[in-house]
């Protein structure tokens, strides 16, 4: 019984394969099969053809044919030109457009150029005005260290000059003391 069920249940699998796939493209040998039949049904299609109706049938399949030929040929012919002629007109109207590209490119080569001229004489100003600020700083503090000795030897020069005055006072006031001493004593 088990054995029957695989069965079945093959044959469903195979039956769904194949009805879940598309048809297959006929070949080239059925597809001129086929052709014979539907020109023997256009031609009339007699049950008993006689000698002259089947010549007749091939003639006129015979000139049919070249007659398709001969349009194939046209149209091909025309395509080819249609392809040729766009072919040439893709090939300039791409030349052309290469070319605007290439002039935008060399126009754009020119802008970066000036642009990095320019940023190249920004950076050497800056530079340049780093180094006189940093020069003008040195210079600046050299003299603010000048003037800062400056004032503390001047600092020092007053608390001389205090004590200086304050020593020349009291040398007075002992030299009116001692006058007075002597002049008492001369007396």
């Amino acid at each position: 019984m088990s054995s029957l069920y695989t069965r079945s249940k093959e044959f469903t699998r195979n039956r769904k394969s194949q009805s879940d796939s598309p048809p297959a493209s006929p070949s080239p040998t059925a597809k001129t099969l086929r052709h014979e039949r539907l020109s023997r049904l256009e031609s009339g299609g007699s049950s008993n053809p006689t000698a002259s109706d089947s010549y007749g049938d091939r003639a006129s399949a015979r000139a049919r044919r070249e007659a398709r030929e001969a349009r194939l040929a046209t149209l091909t012919s025309r395509v080819e030109e249609d392809s040729n002629r766009d072919y040439k007109k893709l090939y300039e109207s791409a030349l052309t457009e290469n070319q605007k590209l290439k002039t935008k490119l060399q126009e754009a080569q020119l802008e970066l150029a000036d642009v990095k001229s320019k940023l190249e004489k920004m950076a050497q100003q800056k530079q340049e005005k780093t180094s006189d600020r940093s020069s003008m700083l040195e210079m600046e503090k050299r003299e603010r260290r000048a003037l800062e000795r400056k004032m503390s030897e001047m600092e020092e020069e007053m608390k001389v000059l205090t004590e200086l005055k304050s020593d020349n006072q009291r040398l007075k006031d002992e030299n009116g003391a001692l006058i007075r001493v002597i002049s008492k004593l001369s007396k």
